[in-house]
């Protein structure tokens, strides 16, 4: 009897896993930092959310209003919140001004890091907007 209960307590025990650390982050998407030679060509608004388990995060979001079909979608690291840093990983984007994004990666251990300072943004560029049309940083 005490060998069946200690093995049904070891089952128990051992069906149980780990619980996996997870977070989400938001971010409202709006036309980059711009000066007056840029009012034709960016515009537009979205939002995205981010997934973190562990150190995979899962991006999805959504956009509109923007003035050209969106070509690329990325995942920044930036020095501080509102400086424009390096692209890390490219996302799936809809090649439309109205649509989606989405993707997903692995972050390093110095990326989570940046992720938790908010220091990682996602940027959509456009047709007439190459360098950038929508960003937002990714908040808790």
């Amino acid at each position: 009897m005490i060998r069946l209960l200690g093995a049904a307590v070891f089952l128990c025990l051992a069906t149980v896993a780990p619980a996996q650390k997870s977070a989400v982050f938001k971010t409202r998407l709006s036309p980059v930092a711009m000066d007056a030679t840029m009012r034709l060509t960016v515009a537009g608004h979205g939002d995205a959310s981010a997934r973190l388990a562990g150190n995979r995060l899962e991006i999805t979001g959504q956009f509109e209003g923007l003035l050209s079909p969106a070509t690329k979608a990325e995942l920044r690291l930036s020095p501080v919140m509102g400086v424009r840093g390096p692209a890390f990983q490219e996302l799936t984007v809809s090649k439309a001004a109205n649509g989606e994004i989405s993707g997903s990666c692995e972050l390093t251990a110095d990326q989570l890091a940046s992720l938790r300072k908010g220091r990682i943004y996602i940027l959509i560029s456009s047709e007439k907007a190459a360098d950038g049309n929508l960003w937002g940083w990714l908040l808790p």
